[in-house]
């Protein structure tokens, strides 16, 4: 019986023994390996064969956060011996920090890093996660206290920018990789907000003034060009039709004048031998014709003759001696 009791212990040992020996690793992940206290070998995704007593993992501390029944974020810190190589987010607690003018700012930042060299990241560091998080916080306090409360309102791609390279420079060493930074709030006390918020609500009430101002200037202008322009093209279009109208008199006084010298050449020809002188014919029937017009009008009671009136006498009398000679003719 002691012999079949100290066999079977020894298939037991065995057995636990052979499933120790075999060390599943998942993907993405790994594990730093001692034997005998010193570092062995760091195991990759999926199975590995160990010697369960004189290697052993060795524990690294990690950070994680969860969330309770009622929605509340629990962070935990544990030492774990399985080390995760995907891109890791920290959610940092508030913390204030004093701007270069001195105004205490409540921030909120977001670090995103990826651990690249188990090993480094095993031995070349104690506490990787509060060293991780203190880094930040120091280093995000002295990138704000650079910065005037405005500045750091307005250039957070900045400051992001400076915390991931000053991170990512400081981590190397722990074999982490800074992908990003993001500072998620930005909070100045509660007087400051109401100072900033009366300050934009003039800057925009100032804007939309000068908005306001701009709009009736340029309507002023564009009203003053368009009265001009239309005073331009109206005096343009009396003056061309002032031109036109000369031109028309001129043409017609032209065709008139060619009538009448027309019409005086065939009188001429026609009386041609008969005495009397044509010019005075046709001046005689131009003065009968205005005395017609100045006796036409309804409410004409007095005529006047005009001083010249002795010069229709005498066409009249050319008239005649024209007609007496067209009478001997016959």
């Amino acid at each position: 019986m002691a012999g079949l009791i100290v066999l079977l212990a020894f298939v037991i040992f065995i057995v636990i023994f052979i499933a120790k020996g075999f060390v599943t690793i998942q993907q993405a992940e790994t594990m730093v390996i001692e034997r005998l206290g010193r570092y062995y070998k760091t195991l990759d995704s999926g199975i590995n064969i160990i010697w369960p007593i004189f290697d052993r993992p060795r524990e690294i501390e990690w950070r994680s956060v969860t969330e309770d029944h009622a929605g509340n974020r629990i962070i935990r810190k544990q030492r774990v011996t399985r080390i995760d190589l995907r891109e890791t987010v920290y959610d940092f607690p508030r913390q204030n920090v004093i701007t270069k003018d001195n105004v205490v700012t409540e921030i909120n930042a977001l670090l995103y890093f990826q651990i690249t060299d188990p090993v480094r990241a095993v031995y070349e560091i104690a506490n990787l996660p509060e060293a991780i998080e203190k880094l930040t916080q120091t280093t995000l306090r002295n990138v704000i206290g650079e910065m005037d409360l405005d500045e750091t309102l307005s250039s957070r791609d900045t400051i992001n920018q400076k915390l991931r390279a000053i991170l990512d420079e400081a981590t190397d060493k722990w074999g982490v990789k800074v992908n990003r930074v993001e500072l998620q709030d930005i909070n100045p006390p509660r007087d400051i907000r109401d100072a900033m918020e009366k300050q934009m609500r003039a800057e925009r009430d100032r804007r939309a003034a000068i908005l306001e101002a701009e709009g009736l200037k340029q309507a002023k202008i564009l009203e003053a060009e368009g009265i001009r322009e239309a005073e331009i093209n109206k005096a343009e279009g009396l003056r061309q039709a002032k031109v036109l109208v000369a031109a028309g008199e001129a043409e017609a006084r032209v065709r008139i004048a060619d009538a009448e010298s027309q019409a005086l050449g065939l009188i001429t020809r026609a009386l041609a031998g008969i005495p009397g002188d044509p010019a005075q014919y046709l001046i005689a029937l131009r003065y009968l014709e205005s005395l017609k017009e100045m006796v036409s009008g309804k409410d004409n009671k007095i005529i006047y003759l005009p001083y010249e009136a002795t010069g229709i006498l005498s066409s009249l009398g050319g008239i005649r001696d024209l007609l007496e000679g067209v009478g001997k003719l016959r």
